[in-house]
């Protein structure tokens, strides 16, 4: 029987609202029924690992056992995928990695199979798996990003900046100021040699903006470059401010194509000191600044940051040329984190 055509009166004056209410709440429930329908297969994964490894060890099955449960498996479920002997083993190593079901239940469950297959190849230690599962989940990572940033030790390096945050940024959020800054932070996505300098890394990194707040982290939007202050007369210019929205302050970074020296911290206090007076409203916390050189003695700068009275950090750059070779060979390629932005 076919349908009626539909009626071109226009609809009432809230239609509108309410059909956009509609698609959200049924929107909404189609991600819950996909997210319980992975958490489901994901526990079903990790039940037959365990049941695996507890056979194995009890009665001594060997390996030609998973075989034989990889045929008789897709045998019973011939439309069901993902019983192959790879996976198998995949599950029993996944049951190995998480022994206690509640985090198979949290964090873990919320991720696809695939996810989870990066995090047993790639993260070998069991906390900071963990704590790229549940940053995975809350940043919503694709596959790739999170082999990305396993492979760039993302979470290693976080709160590794020298700061004097403890003393200058006194309340809550003097623990989020400081996992909100790395220590190096990798440029290595720019293709420019260590001998770069200061000016051209900085235009780089603006034209690889969305590389560049990848490597920032959640959190930073994008300001301006060479940020024009004016102060008594004189002009000068910020390298590159940002703004936190979780923070919710600014945060101006300076980079120095050379080792650290205790003056560019007085430089960058200043420029604190103008955005604080001129760029800042009543609603935002205090301004930030971090100082990016090519490297740092940790005694000097720590003895410099003891009398900036504004809140700062010191933090090195790597290019890829001046990595060790052990992290160089598994940082991806340029083309690689660009064809994963595509994704993003």
């Amino acid at each position: 029987m076919a349908e009626r055509p539909v009626s071109l009166t226009p609809p009432p004056g809230d239609y509108a609202e309410w059909l956009a209410e509609l698609k959200g709440r049924i929107h909404s429930a189609q991600q819950r029924a996909a997210l319980a329908v992975n958490r489901e297969l994901v526990l079903l994964y990790w039940q037959i690992g365990q049941d695996i490894l507890q056979r194995q060890e009890r009665e001594g099955w060997g390996a030609k056992v998973i075989e034989r449960l990889a045929h008789d498996l897709r045998a019973a479920f011939p439309r069901m995928k993902g019983f192959s002997r790879a996976n198998l083993m995949y599950m029993r190593a996944f049951a190995q990695a998480w022994p206690q079901e509640a985090i198979v239940q949290q964090a873990v469950g919320q991720l696809p199979w695939g996810h989870n297959l990066v995090l047993l190849a790639k993260a070998k230690d069991g906390r900071l798996r963990l704590a790229y599962a549940e940053r995975a989940v809350t940043h919503g990572w694709s596959r790739t990003v999170l082999e990305m940033h396993i492979e760039a030790r993302l979470l290693e390096r976080e709160g590794k900046a020298l700061t004097n945050f403890q003393q200058r940024l006194p309340g809550p959020g003097t623990d989020l100021a400081r996992q909100s800054l790395k220590d190096p932070y990798l440029f290595d996505f720019l293709g420019m040699g260590q001998e770069a300098g200061e000016r051209a890394i900085e235009t780089a990194l603006v034209q690889h903006i969305t590389q560049f707040l990848l490597e920032l982290g959640a959190g930073f939007a994008f300001v301006g470059r060479q940020v024009h202050v004016e102060v008594g007369g004189d002009d000068f210019f910020l390298d590159v401010l940002f703004y936190h929205l979780k923070l919710r302050c600014y945060v101006v970074i300076e980079l120095k194509a050379d080792k650290f020296k205790p003056e560019h911290l007085g430089q960058l206090g200043f420029y604190l000191t103008a955005v604080d007076a001129q760029v800042k409203s009543e609603h935002d916390n205090p301004t930030i600044g971090l100082l990016l050189c090519k490297s740092k003695n940790q005694v000097v700068a720590e003895y410099a940051l003891r009398d900036q009275a504004q809140p700062l950090g010191v933090a090195e750059y790597r290019m890829l040329e001046s990595l060790p070779a052990e992290l160089q060979t598994e940082l991806p390629s340029t083309e690689q984190i660009e064809s994963e932005l595509g994704e993003l």
